[in-house]
């Protein structure tokens, strides 16, 4: 199998950007049984405080010391964006949340095989259903409707199961070079950064998949467009 890796955050809006252009693509790919997803981990707000009171306008109006209006006008920018991918964000319902917990469940996702309809089901309740995506309540109902079992998800939030596979992942995407996400790494050949119009991605898998077949893997290259990526400093569009 081809592996298309995807370094992302839940709280990043073009993570969910982009994993819609990303998808967009994959269909339109002849290969495309032959592909393997696999979701890495990345933090951009490690130090941060899950605050159910606390919705990403307000937060990054402090984070930034804009105005209200700024900040509303910035995901304002966003919001469309998403909305032209066919996603419908409500980020003054949105719950500042820390990340952590949502990447171990991943992790159990991917060992079950259920880790792309997990994604799927945490980018949703954080951009669009207004949830708690570090409340373990909320995790479990969200691993159960992706197919995941209740006492796997209860037993991995009540330890530490797979927090070294988090913390693993983060230090790899720094010693590659992320600084922003969404990060795509394509058969470990050719890097695509952001939320990029569906054609890169379909050229990326293109590329891939045709070094695979014939055996002579190339060294990395890598489209590293800094527009519409999400940092510890904010969103780029």
């Amino acid at each position: 199998m081809m592996t298309v890796e995807i370094w992302s955050d839940v709280m990043c809006p073009f993570c969910y950007i982009g994993k819609r252009k990303f998808e967009k693509a994959l269909a339109q790919f002849g290969q495309r049984d032959q592909v393997e997803v696999i979701w890495k981990s990345f933090q951009l707000d490690p130090a941060s405080v899950t605050d159910p009171s606390l919705n990403p306008i307000d937060h990054l109006a402090a984070k930034k010391g804009w105005s209200k209006a700024e900040a509303l006008q910035a995901t304002e920018h966003v919001t469309t964006i998403a909305r032209d991918a066919g996603l419908d964000f409500r980020l003054e319902n949105a719950v500042v949340a820390n990340s952590f917990d949502a990447h171990r469940l991943s992790h159990l996702a991917k060992e079950k095989g259920k880790q792309d309809a997990l994604e799927e089901k945490l980018f949703a309740a954080y951009f669009t259903e207004g949830k708690n995506t570090a409340d373990h309540p909320t995790l479990t109902a969200l691993g159960m409707e992706a197919g995941l079992q209740q006492r796997d998800v209860e037993h991995l939030l009540n330890s530490q199961q797979y927090a070294d596979e988090v913390t693993q992942d983060i230090e790899q995407a720094h010693r590659i070079g992320v600084r922003g996400v969404p990060f795509f790494v394509f058969d470990r050949r050719y890097a695509v950064s952001g939320a990029q119009e569906p054609h890169v991605f379909l050229k990326a898998l293109d590329s891939a998949y045709s070094d695979r077949v014939k055996e002579h893997p190339q060294e990395n290259q890598s489209s590293q467009n800094s527009d519409n990526t999400c940092g510890p400093d904010g969103c780029e569009v």
